[in-house]
């Protein structure tokens, strides 16, 4: 009897430690040497709207696709950093996919790049495509959420092209709709969804905290 207690104390420790292992964990940081070494002249810099001492780093846990689980990156505006902790936090807790989460530079800060390799993103200083006006990711106030499974879509043209089995929203784990926990974790923190813009453009992936 002593040894079947001691047995199961033993388990009961092993399932603590592998439940505490898969916990959700995160931190938020400032822009370090070598984070800023990585990302000035990538997506970031001279002119850029938001200076790098109003960046954050962040690192979250995420369930990838094979079931997985890793710490993703991003770099988000201060004013939003623990808000998008939140928001990942929920999205960890109802066992939402997420293929890859890395920083835009991995692609050299190119969004078509990172689109393609269906990467979760959120700062990056540039253009709104095909305008000389600043897209919310310069802020550090927007992500764009697996693009693959989610893209831009307006009219005809699909973004990222891979994406274009999707545009009709079926069939993956992964897909945003209107009003599913993905949309009511951000809007939680005040953040918009683009798959909600009236007329015939939708940016699936896109959430910002103006909603454009």
């Amino acid at each position: 009897m002593k040894g079947l207690a001691v047995a199961a104390s033993v388990l009961a420790l092993a399932a603590a430690a592998g439940s505490a292992s898969a916990a959700f964990q995160s931190s938020v940081s400032r822009i370090s040497a070598d984070v800023r070494e990585r990302v000035v002249g990538s997506s970031w810099h001279s002119g850029c709207p938001v200076p790098l001492r109003k960046l954050r780093y962040v690192r979250v846990s995420i369930h990838k696709f094979d079931g997985s689980k890793r710490q993703g990156r991003l770099i988000v505006h201060r004013t939003q950093a623990h808000k998008i902790v939140k928001v990942m936090h929920k999205l960890w807790r109802a066992d939402y996919p997420i293929r890859r989460m890395r920083l835009v530079d991995a692609y050299g800060a190119d969004d078509d790049r990172s689109m393609k390799a269906d990467s979760t993103s959120a700062f990056n200083c540039r253009y709104v495509a095909r305008t000389s006006g600043w897209s919310m990711h310069a802020y550090g106030k927007a992500i764009d959420l697996n693009p693959v499974e989610n893209p831009y879509v307006s009219g005809t043209h699909v973004s990222p092209k891979k994406g274009a089995k999707y545009a009709d929203r079926c069939c993956h784990r992964a897909i945003i709709r209107a009003g599913d926990k993905v949309v009511r974790a951000f809007a939680s923190v005040g953040w918009g969804w683009g798959g909600s813009w009236s007329g015939g453009t939708r940016d699936y992936q896109h959430f910002s905290t103006t909603g454009g």
